[in-house]
């Protein structure tokens, strides 16, 4: 048996004490300056799957070839005009090209001159008619206002409104909104808030928005992974360029920053936020529980400075060994913490409890060396099996989890390094005292009894339990978006939110590339079809359709307009004393046909404000020019572009928008975009199989969520199956009994089991953060399972009065109090994760406290 050796070993260590602890103040150091100079954080996500799996292949291809698509930072403009919208991306991305420090590119896509000026021809053909037929009715107000593009020549158009009414001849009904709105930005410049009017909306209506509502200035930052907010330096350059904007300063435009890299940034944030009150929270509970299982601080810091040791050690060896750390690897502290503290309590606990037969107390180092024969055994086959848990995760394809585990497996046989030997040559420093032979739950000895005595319903009842267990296993879902693990009130989400009613913004994207453009346009028209597909652009959807229908309708259009749009000398800016007598003649021309306007038309409100501009001043006068027509040139010259329209085709689209579908080798990249009804994981499955079963190459963010939760799924099933194979080896080798082993796997099967009814029930969804909850499940059951065995082959008749059920409670309650402050934070992942390990540990302490005691087999020994 090992009780002797390790007990020999824990009194040698608490002999040489001092050197002892000298010793380990050398390996911490080396491990602290290992963990300084060699151990970094990624955040990069790229890396949580091995690169030898088909998806994640293409995946990383798919980056390769089109790298301007990766690590977007994006800043979306919403603002109250769409010209005030478009002024403002524009502005913003010709102070972030010059920030070469932060940004690789910028690009405004929507403000591109090829989209803009085929911007009629991408209407369908009855929107196109209606634009036609409006524009070409407002000939003669068009015609004055290329000549004299200010509010002179704005209130010379409305001279014909009111010539056309005196005549009988205006028929006005389709312009009501127009001028309706023109109405109401004359009379708030009248009155002193001028603002702006919409030039765009004025002339193409409801149409203005048929683009979206927003515009983008898409970016790719350069980022550094070794700074937890990678993207942190560009989405700070962003937003000082965007507050030096005009209409960001007047409040008229916001700048908000979305995109796979602020999100991501944002997390990193949201995991941060309340952690230092949180942890100073857990510290103080955990201290709190440590009082309460040794009584004293003579212990209670020998136990803190092993947990510090134990794990400064393990970071040493995850500094030399994995070099930097993963979003998931990361977390090896929280599971060292939560299991090395079972160890020191249990060896600490017992320790108190030492006493000669007689009730005396034993010495220090008598004490020390009994503690050892008795636990050291128990913490090695605990640790042990604890480690082979964790270690089986290793070579599965999820690397996040894979170097979690090999962290993590190590770490156990720190810990058990730690607490038997520098934990009592700390006890012996530290002189506290032994002898408390009361230490276990006293009050707890009648419901040892009682679960002897009612042990067969007791079992009967965990049997129908294991069985709704079981029976609900099939309805675990896993739900691998990352973006359901986000802070939903962070502005890359509010903002991502803002736009996901458009598909084409969608996130949930799917890449396909195929060999040549044609077969790429079979493709788009195949993928199209399907029930969950919005669209399926490729190179050609740059290209608009129904050319041969729609030229002949712009160029009919051209010929009236564009003789009276194209004006070679246009008049010069007028100035208030102009701008004035303009306004006091449109007023009088107005106010002769008021008798023949309805009660409610926009002209009379028009004919009021012009006559209380003819009287203002020359400051509110020329403030009110600038509102009127701010936007009249810009518009007029987008519109004498679009009629000057030619027919196009696939080469004629410039490289900026062909490099996003086209290949320099040929190949081209049809981009599906999700219709509105895909909404949850099953209309995500259902989406990705529909496509796969067309084109089962694709690629995409889409396929990536859907491929990721397969492989972490398949990879927590081996793990799992393999964990629980080399823990029962393990078991059968240390307890050298069938039956034994079985005590102890029987619970913790069954805490896995209880687990998934309560994550059915509470419900809590299987999610990318939380999943570490499962290995963390098997180390604590395999942990407090083993030590109730072994205290039960020893011969201990009462486990829940014993010291190692008081050492059990605290250590759960300790582990605990760690997963609760996990619980409470701000960010939806990492608080999934807490109340997860809360749902487990829960679990597992009533399989080990009420199923364990009921499990074990009845001796000569045991009370009836």
């Amino acid at each position: 048996m090992l009780s002797v050796p390790l007990g020999r070993l824990v009194a040698l260590c608490s002999r040489h004490a001092i050197a002892v602890v000298l010793a380990f103040a050398v390996l911490i150091a080396g491990a602290t300056y290992a963990s300084y100079a060699l151990l970094g954080v990624t955040t990069d996500t790229d890396q949580m799957f091995s690169s030898s799996l088909d998806w994640k292949k293409r995946s990383d291809e798919m980056g390769r070839l089109f790298p301007q698509k990766q690590d977007q930072l994006v800043a979306v403009i919403d603002a109250a005009l769409p010209e005030e919208a478009q002024q403002t991306a524009l502005g913003l991305a010709a102070k972030l090209r010059d920030d070469h420090a932060n940004f690789n590119y910028v690009t405004t896509p929507q403000t591109d001159p090829y989209l803009v000026r085929n911007g009629l021809m991408f209407l369908d053909p009855k929107a196109l008619e209606r634009v036609l037929n409006t524009t070409i009715t407002a000939q003669p107000f068009l015609s004055e206002l290329a000549a004299d593009p200010s509010g002179r020549g704005l209130f010379s158009a409305l001279n014909l409104i009111a010539l056309g009414v005196a005549q009988g001849q205006a028929n006005l009904g389709n312009f009501h909104a127009a001028l309706d709105g023109f109405a109401t930005t004359l009379q708030h410049s009248v009155d002193g808030t001028p603002e702006p009017l919409s030039w765009e909306r004025l002339l193409a209506g409801d149409l203005a928005d048929l683009g979206g509502k927003f515009q983008f200035v898409v970016t790719q930052p350069k980022l550094d992974y070794d700074s937890f907010q990678p993207g942190g330096a560009a989405s700070d350059a962003i937003r000082a360029a965007a507050n030096d904007l005009p209409f960001v300063k007047s409040g008229r435009a916001h700048v908000h920053i979305t995109g796979d890299t602020q999100i991501a940034d944002e997390e990193f944030a949201t995991v941060a936020e309340g952690m230092v009150a949180g942890l100073l929270g857990s510290l103080v509970l955990v201290t709190l529980w440590l009082i309460l299982a040794v009584h004293t601080w003579r212990i209670i810091v020998p136990i803190i400075i092993t947990l510090v040791s134990g794990l400064l050690l393990t970071t040493g060896f995850a500094a030399i060994v994995v070099g930097k750390l993963n979003l998931i690897s990361v977390a090896f502290a929280i599971l060292f913490v939560g299991i090395a503290v079972d160890f020191a309590i249990q060896f600490s606990v017992r320790f108190r409890a030492q006493a000669n037969p007689d009730g005396t107390a034993l010495s220090l180092p008598a004490a020390l060396e009994q503690t050892g024969n008795e636990t050291g055994h128990q913490i090695l086959v605990a640790a042990m099996a604890t480690s082979a848990g964790f270690l089986a995760f290793t070579p599965t394809a999820f690397v996040g989890v894979a170097q979690l585990g090999l962290i993590a497996g190590f770490g156990m046989v720190f810990a058990f390094v730690c607490t038997l030997t520098l934990l009592p040559a700390l006890l012996r420093l530290f002189r506290p005292t032994a002898g408390h032979g009361t230490i276990g739950f006293a009050f707890a000895r009648p419901i040892d009894t009682a679960i002897r005595h009612h042990r067969k319903p007791i079992l009967a009842v965990f049997v129908l339990v294991a069985l709704g267990g079981l029976a609900l296993v099939p309805r675990l879902t896993f739900d691998a978006d990352p973006l359901h693990t986000k802070n939903p009130k962070s502005e890359g989400m509010v903002t991502l939110g803002m736009l996901m009613s458009e598909p084409q913004y969608s996130p949930y994207t799917v890449d396909v590339l195929m060999p040549d453009l044609k077969q790429a346009a079979a493709m788009s028209d195949r993928l199209s079809g399907l029930p969950l597909v919005h669209d399926a652009l490729w190179l050609g959807s740059m290209v608009p359709a129904d050319q041969k229908t729609k030229l002949p309708l712009i160029q009919d259009a051209a010929n009236i307009l564009l003789p009276t749009l194209i004006v070679p000398n246009p008049k010069p800016a007028p100035d208030a004393d102009a701008l004035r007598a303009a306004a006091a003649k449109t007023a009088g021309d107005l106010g002769g046909v008021l008798d023949k306007l309805p009660a409610n038309d926009p002209l009379r409100r028009i004919q009021s404000a012009l006559a209380q501009l003819a009287k203002a001043d020359d400051a509110r006068v020329l403030a009110t020019n600038e509102a009127l027509v701010r936007f009249l040139p810009m518009q007029l010259n987008m519109l004498r572009d679009m009629l000057q329209v030619k027919e196009v085709g696939i080469s004629d689209v410039p490289q900026q928008l062909a490099r996003d579908y086209l290949l320099p080798d040929g190949r081209a990249l049809v981009e599906v975009h999700p219709s509105h009804e895909m909404q949850g994981n099953r209309a995500l499955h259902q989406y990705v199989g529909e496509i796969q079963k067309i084109a089962p190459t694709a690629a995409g963010s889409a396929i990536d969520i859907v491929q990721s939760a397969a492989t972490m799924v398949h990879a927590f099933v081996t793990a799992a199956g393999a964990a629980i194979v080399m823990i029962a080896i393990i078991l059968a080798v240390a307890l050298r009994k069938l039956l034994d082993t079985a005590l102890v796997l029987a619970p913790l099967l069954l805490s896995a089991l209880m687990t998934v009814i309560l994550i059915i029930v509470v419900p809590e969804q299987l999610n990318f953060a939380n999943i570490i909850a499962l290995p963390l499940l098997l180390g604590v059951g395999v942990s407090f399972n083993i030590y109730f065995v072994m205290n039960w082959r020893a011969g201990i008749k009462s486990p829940l009065s014993s010291p190692t059920a008081r050492a059990v409670l605290f250590s759960a309650l300790t582990t605990g109090t760690a997963f609760g402050s996990l619980a409470a934070s701000h960010h939806p992942g990492t608080a999934s994760m807490g109340r997860l390990l809360l749902l487990s540990l829960a679990c597992t302490l009533i399989a080990t406290l009420v199923f364990v005691p009921a499990l074990l087999p009845k001796r000569a020994i045991d009370e009836e």
